[in-house]
């Protein structure tokens, strides 16, 4: 009977040893077209996963998957084949063998939009997880600014091509014209020639008109011609104004009028006023299209300069525009400062409270994006609207601490001796006050007049209820405890589960002399500002399990004391928003 229990109990042992739980992040993973992305996913603990069976698929697609990775070997489904393989989450995620299986995707395409699974199985234990992939098609026409421009780009090209076709048009019109002036023109001086020549055969003519062109031949011509030169020009003034095409003759003007009773303006004035007129009427044509292709030319330069007048306009409009945009953007900074310490692209898991996988999953890719990088300055007035009032329970303070009257203050005692090895974990204080809700902010100075800045403490909340905490383990995530440590010469770190490697640290540069922490419950968020450099740090995103308190711990062998500062009152209550003063990185 005693073999049955001890078998019974191996057996159940080698089981839970076995076990593990697939982690992925919460948040949907965003992505371009064209683009390549990582779709995270670990298995908790970190275990050797080679040896497994990994099956990426799509929605109801189990036996057609993405990718199966299998004995050491990797299947790809058709569509995704040559795109799709198993790669590091991160660089100190370790791979296969430590347990990442993540799946990186290439020329990423919109139908690759929708849920991916991720199922990994051994021999007798099984576990799968959901990744949600948004893919964008750029360019984003839901940009205001865009659409404008592309509108504009357009209107402009329309009255280009208006111009251009409205000048053609009138170059071929006035093309027509001249040929019509000039075929008419034709018309006429065969006309005259035939006039002429019917005229100098008539016998009437002929008679009489030698002895008179012989007598005064000059100055009849040169009179006649004067005289016929000032009736084209008043023609030609009046064919200015009318806007018609002159011919130098009336329509039933085919041939010389002579004087009743004399024949000597037969031949005398006709024939000198009959070849005048043709060069006369070609300089008034060609005039005239001069005129009018010049009013065609200043047409179109008076168009071109209307366009550039346009687009100088739209520019100066947008330039206007963007002026106001940023100074919108300023004021928004200046009334609520939203830094979240992550790029856009950015997307941190974060598993449920109690969840030993919260240490690989939510603490290492968060931290880590950009732990000391400047997001701006930081509104500390905005957030002093959330300030609450914080004291340390004595009574749920370490033996070894000393806490002022007041519960302000917290230091290690004279005779309290650090036996341990690393940062005395157990040397933590615990608010008195505790929350469920809401957004609380307090301040806690770590550099006291004439003193160097702390070099050892531990600031951050912990679930309601925990305070007698011995030893490392029992400050982590797992633990429901939360917090930035500062560890003197081994740098700043984060909380984690001991079995987190590489641990999550952190470079600060200044060293912050005073400390802000941000509580925003209903978001899940943790937050810590360094207020002298008025610059966020960090922020976590936490799914609480309960009611949490702050939690405190000074360090030992500090000069300086750790004091719980009273931030200046609000001018106004304010008002519970539930509008996040930190975005996840998936709002980004």
């Amino acid at each position: 009977m005693l073999t049955i229990i001890v078998a019974l109990l191996v057996n159940l042992f080698i089981e839970t040893s076995e076990s593990f739980t697939v982690v992925v992040p919460r948040d949907q993973t965003v992505a371009r077209v064209g683009s390549t992305v990582t779709l995270p996913c670990w298995i908790s603990p970190p275990e050797n996963a080679e040896v497994l069976e990994i099956r990426w698929y799509r929605q109801d697609q189990f036996s057609n998957p993405v990718l199966l990775y299998q004995n050491g070997k990797t299947i790809q489904e058709e569509s995704y084949r040559n795109r799709s393989s198993l790669t590091l989450w991160s660089d100190q995620s370790g791979g296969l063998k430590n347990g990442d299986v993540s799946l990186r995707l290439e020329k990423l395409r919109i139908q690759d939009e929708g849920s991916f699974h991720c199922y990994v199985s051994g021999e007798s234990v099984y576990d799968s997880g959901e990744v949600v992939l948004k893919v964008i098609d750029p360019p984003d026409s839901s940009d205001p600014w865009m659409a404008l421009f592309i509108i504009a780009f357009i209107c402009v090209l329309g009255l280009i091509g208006f111009i251009l076709y409205k000048y053609r048009l009138k170059l071929t019109v006035c093309d027509d014209e001249t040929m019509e002036s000039l075929t008419k023109v034709r018309d006429d001086e065969s006309m005259e020639r035939e006039t002429k020549e019917d005229a100098g055969s008539s016998s009437w003519c002929a008679g009489a008109a030698a002895p008179h062109v012989h007598s005064q031949p000059s100055e009849t011509v040169k009179d006649t011609n004067t005289e016929e030169q000032k009736k084209d020009t008043v023609g030609e003034q009046d064919s200015s104004n009318q806007e018609e095409k002159p011919t130098g003759l009336s329509p039933d003007q085919t041939s010389p009028s002579a004087d009743e009773g004399s024949s000597s303006s037969c031949a005398g004035a006709a024939a000198p006023h009959v070849h005048s007129q043709p060069s006369e009427r070609k300089k008034t044509i060609k005039k005239i299209c001069e005129d009018e292709t010049m009013e065609s030319l200043t047409k179109v330069r008076d168009n071109e300069s209307m366009e550039r007048e346009t687009k100088e306009a739209v520019k100066d409009t947008n330039t206007e525009e963007q002026k106001k945009d940023t100074v919108g953007e300023q004021d928004s900074s200046n009334q609520e400062e939203k830094p979240t310490g992550l790029s856009p692209d950015q997307t941190s898991p974060s598993a449920d409270a109690g969840s030993s996988s919260w240490c690989a999953g939510a603490a290492a890719p968060h931290v880590h994006s950009q732990p000391s990088e400047s997001v701006g300055d930081t509104n500390i007035a905005e957030l002093r609207k959330h300030a609450v009032q914080i004291t340390i329970d004595p009574k749920r303070s370490h033996p070894g601490l000393m806490v002022s009257p007041d519960g302000k203050t917290v230091r290690d005692a004279p005779d309290y001796k650090h036996t341990g090895e690393g940062f005395p974990y157990e040397l933590c204080a615990v608010g008195a006050q505790r929350y469920k809700s809401g957004r609380r902010y307090w301040e806690v100075e770590l550099a006291l007049e004439d003193k160097p800045p702390k070099n050892y403490w531990l600031i951050g909340v912990t679930k309601h209820g925990n305070f007698r905490m011995k030893n490392r383990s029992a400050v982590t995530p797992s633990n429901h405890s939360w917090f930035l440590c500062s560890d003197g010469p081994n740098g700043f770190y984060t909380s984690s589960d001991p079995k987190c490697d590489p641990s999550v640290s952190l470079s600060l540069t200044p060293r912050p002399e005073r400390l802000g922490v941000l509580l925003d419950y209903g978001e899940g968020q943790l937050s810590f500002y360094n207020v002298k450099e008025r610059k966020h740090v960090l922020t976590m995103n936490i799914r609480f399990p309960g009611a949490v308190d702050p939690l405190f711990n000074p360090g030992v062998g500090d000069q300086s004391s750790l004091m719980i500062l009273d931030c200046p009152e609000p001018v106004e209550t304010p008002v519970e928003s539930s509008e996040p003063l930190l975005r996840n990185s998936s709002d980004a």
